[in-house]
């Protein structure tokens, strides 16, 4: 059974750096496509980064000097580092991964369940 856990969400003031991690349980074939969003309260989700297995790192414009994504084959982590938070970054952040269980078998699509992080001014 394949579970996605994020970690590493918390406080911290403007300034600030967070490393959010998600990591993939289970048995896996392959990870495909790896997706952070947030939900800022009362607000929709964004997209913050989008990654590819064909190696393309896509992020919102307005956060791509600032955050950075990376990802740890050997631990099926992936993490997002965020550097000088701004309180506008406060939000819940999802990872979402798409993967194939098996060799062939039809994408997949997966949550994490959310880590919450705030940034006082």
């Amino acid at each position: 059974q394949v579970q996605l856990v994020e970690s590493g969400g918390g406080s911290v003031q403007a300034g600030g750096s967070l490393r959010l991690s998600c990591e993939v349980s289970g048995n896996i074939f392959s990870i495909n496509a790896v997706t952070w969003y947030r939900q800022a309260p009362r607000g929709t989700r964004e997209l913050v980064a989008a990654w590819t297995s064909g190696g393309a790192t896509h992020y919102a414009d307005y956060l791509k000097d600032r955050f950075t994504f990376s990802r740890d084959n050997a631990k099926n982590t992936v993490y997002l580092q965020m550097n000088r938070l701004k309180p506008e970054d406060t939000a819940v952040y999802y990872c979402n991964v798409e993967l194939r269980v098996t060799v062939g078998g039809r994408k997949r699509s997966f949550w994490g369940q959310g880590t919450q992080v705030t940034v006082s001014s």
